[in-house]
């Protein structure tokens, strides 16, 4: 179980740290070598089903890059899955649901997650215990709105039609239908919880997509509770959110996650009293490494705006991204 010392739960909770702890979204995965060798014939979702590959593919880059955390190896949509959901990830696409859910009934079709559904990641997180020692591990998991998004398209989308012409024309669907959502979402993290992890992670990509006033009346009621209670550090993000971020706190964020788009000394601004986590662009990595450098140092110094400050990426890592600049990132932060 977490202990008060590791150096992300003492940022998370605002205490003084003597330099940002810090990790990456999506460390695990595409860019590194030693895990497309390990996926080469396994499927995303039977990737995220077995305990010794989540287990595996969760260290890899805390051995690799020595970052401050992991974050649990994993896919919004596994706890749709358990929950009898028909969907997939398809690779060069992402999640593919069979049915798209568009109706009262398909919403009603939705059946609750039980813990059981998902013991795979509690006993996946056990192993990951016995190896983590003092670095972090943030649980995971998809915001209501975001999961809805992907099961009313049908898949990824870049204008979220259907999704707005669902929360506007019924919103008692729906409401139904996040409220569901929030429910999954909820025994997800809670299982993780139970299981160990010291943080977690809720991650509202599309949320950006929304106006303030609609966020407030649409979603933010779901993410609050999914949120309100939980027993560890509680990090929220989402990306284009720049005008959100105060509402996005109010769902019931410890740690505000914010993208590359936003200073971190502006969202410090907006959401006093709040740590915030970010938040390079992540297309930095691919230039020199003396402009790499002196960004990281940019995005650090803007930290210290906020009470507490934990180094990220304001997305995930890029699959052409050198891995061996994530780790002499990782060494400019650590020697902040």
């Amino acid at each position: 179980m977490g202990g008060t010392m590791k150096l992300l739960l003492r940022a998370a909770r605002g205490e003084a740290v003597p330099r940002p702890p810090v990790w990456f979204m999506r460390q695990a995965g595409r860019s590194l070598p030693e895990y497309r060798a390990l996926r080469a014939d396994v499927g995303m979702l039977e990737s995220c089903r077995r305990p010794d590959l989540v287990c595996e593919i969760t260290l890899q880059p805390v051995r690799r890059h020595k970052v401050d955390a992991a974050i649990l190896f994993s896919d919004i949509v596994v706890p749709l899955r358990a929950a009898g959901i028909d969907l997939d990830i398809v690779a060069g696409t992402g999640p593919v649901v069979a049915s798209p859910v568009r109706t009262a009934d398909d919403v009603a079709a939705i059946r609750p997650l039980e813990p059981g559904d998902v013991a795979f990641v509690a006993e996946a997180i056990r192993l990951l215990l016995a190896e983590l020692g003092e670095t972090a591990l943030i649980g995971f998991a998809g915001a209501p709105f975001t999961l809805a998004s992907y099961l009313v398209e049908g898949g990824p989308s870049r204008h979220h039609a259907k999704t707005k012409a669902l929360m506007y024309g019924a919103p008692d669907v729906w409401h139904a239908l996040c409220a569901r959502l929030a429910s999954i979402t909820r025994v997800f993290l809670e299982v993780q919880i139970a299981a160990g992890v010291d943080a977690v992670q809720l991650f509202d990509s599309w949320a950006g997509s929304l106006s303030e006033a609609d966020y407030r009346r649409y979603v933010l009621p779901h993410s609050r509770a999914v949120l309100d209670g939980l027993t560890v550090p509680r990090i929220h993000f989402g990306v284009g959110t720049g005008e959100l971020l105060p509402a996005m706190a109010e769902a019931g964020a410890d740690v505000v996650g914010v993208d590359w788009r936003t200073p971190l000394d502006v969202a410090a601004s907006r959401v006093p009293g709040k740590v915030l986590q970010g938040n390079l662009d992540p297309c930095v990595l691919t230039a020199p490494w003396p402009v790499v450098a002196a960004e990281t140092r940019r995005v650090v110094a803007e930290g210290k705006k906020a009470p507490g400050h934990i180094f990220n990426l304001g997305h995930g890592v890029l699959p052409e991204t050198d891995p061996d600049v994530l780790t002499r990132l990782v060494e400019v932060v650590q020697s902040s």
